[in-house]
């Protein structure tokens, strides 16, 4: 059976089909193995008369960029989306994660928001443009990677490291995450990412007595690593409003309006934040992380034996920085809630902008208003990392732009990467048309 769409229509009506066909193939990472996954998109640009470039680091792990010309009054702007996903191990899904069936309404699979979703909609309208034949106030670069779920090492990070000049005079780039709705005090807003925090992995080692397991041992390595968890889970580091963050804070409260918004926007009072996280339950996922660094304890190494206790344990943490803090700051706020008897390694760090540019936010905005009156388009600053923090090494200022129009029961931050990812199949053509006018709006 053939793997590709079938001609008689226009892709860009059919986006729930092709996002079918990007899901059936299984990109785990790790490995990825996206190169098939690649080349099937690459087939589709090729057909529609695209001229391609495939890169890679190995021929398993490729990306292809091309490119649509425009009327050379702005600067180019990029579309950019990774076709990697992360494991369904250890996962009871419904229906089967790499199947694509739709049920229910909804499409379901590994990818369907993470982000193969976003990858169908940045090119259906992609080739809608170049099928229309509109006029673009600039080229626009279409660019599918690899490897996002794992360090970019193989696709962003490769492609800004080893070819900058694909991107050159690119300010502004649409990615992931933003654009979709959520509903705060019976207001439906649609957060547009314009900033995120940045990935700092720590280590800390404990040290102490070892011996055998038959002889207790108080205060040792164990009993040291396991006061500094108590003490991160029942301990907030200290707050931190970034004008990022305050601007985040600003738009929803606005928004909200009325006594609601009020309360809202006393999340940028440091003496009242945590009152009002509360008083917002599980709609404070989005906000709580990014109003200060954060760690969490995602690894533990030990003894090998259980008759042996350990002279030495770690801990790894995945530590994350607001944006404009360095991990200096970070491991100074650790040492004042955890104290020094430990060895601190800093095991990574991948540093992003300190403050957007927002100069294309309210074109975005502007376009989200179009089709959805009653929407109210904010500033989103996002607690996770994406491949936008390579791109910014280039100048380039990412705006978390795949738009979907959800049910308001439908919490997208609680599905991706969860059992059961899964897409309302209407809300890619919500996606796909706000896509599509945005890549005619003015740029800079």
């Amino acid at each position: 059976m053939s793997n590709h769409l079938n001609p008689t229509t226009s892709l860009y009506d059919r986006p729930i089909e092709l996002l079918q066909k990007l899901i059936r193939f299984d990109t785990t990472n790790p490995p990825g193995n996206e190169t098939e996954c690649i080349q099937y998109i690459n087939s589709l640009l090729t057909e529609a008369g695209f001229q391609t470039t495939i890169l890679g680091k190995t021929p398993q792990r490729t990306n292809v960029i091309a490119r649509l010309k425009g009327n050379g009054r702005a600067s180019p702007l990029l579309l950019y989306g990774h076709v990697d996903v992360v494991t369904t191990e250890n996962q009871n899904w419904q229906h089967p994660p790499f199947a694509a069936d739709i049920v229910d309404g909804y499409i379901w699979g590994r990818g369907a928001l993470d982000m193969k979703g976003g990858v169908a909609m940045l090119l259906a309208a992609f080739l809608k443009a170049k099928e229309q034949g509109v006029s673009l106030p600039g080229d626009v670069i279409f660019c599918a990677v690899a490897d996002e779920e794992n360090g970019g090492h193989f696709g962003a990070r490769f492609l800004v490291g080893e070819h900058p000049q694909l991107f050159k005079d690119v300010r502004y780039a649409f990615g992931e995450f933003g654009g979709f709705n959520m509903t705060i005090a019976g207001k439906r807003l649609y957060p547009i990412m314009v900033a995120e925090k940045q990935l700092c992995g720590i280590k800390l080692t404990f040290q102490g007595r070892g011996g055998h397991g038959s002889m207790p041992i108080r205060g040792g390595a164990m009993a040291k690593a396991a006061r500094a968890l108590t003490l991160m889970d029942q301990h907030n580091l200290p707050y931190h409003l970034t004008e990022p963050v305050r601007l985040m804070i600003e738009g929803i409260s606005k928004a909200v309006g009325g006594l609601p918004g009020m309360v809202l926007g006393q999340a940028a009072n440091p003496l009242l934040a945590n009152n009002v996280l509360k008083l917002l339950g599980d709609k404070a996922d989005g906000i709580a992380p990014v109003l200060r660094n954060t760690v969490s304890a995602t690894m533990l190494q030990a003894s090998t034996k259980v008759n042996v206790i350990p002279a030495e344990v770690s801990i790894g943490l995945d530590g994350r920085l607001v944006p404009g803090f360095a991990p200096e700051t970070l491991v100074r706020e650790l040492r004042a809630l955890l104290g020094d008897d430990y060895i601190l390694e800093i095991v990574g760090h991948d540093p992003g902008p300190a403050a957007p540019d927002l100069g294309m936010f309210d074109a975005l905005a502007s376009t989200l208003r179009t089709l959805d009156p009653d929407g109210a388009p904010v500033p989103l600053v996002l607690g996770g990392v994406t491949d936008a923090r390579f791109f910014s090494k280039l100048g380039i200022q990412t705006y978390g732009f795949t738009p979907l129009k959800l049910p308001d029961d439908f919490s997208f931050n609680r599905t991706i990467h969860a059992a059961d990812e899964r897409l309302p199949v209407d809300a890619l053509d919500f996606g796909v048309k706000a896509i599509y006018q945005a890549l005619q709006s003015n740029r800079a």
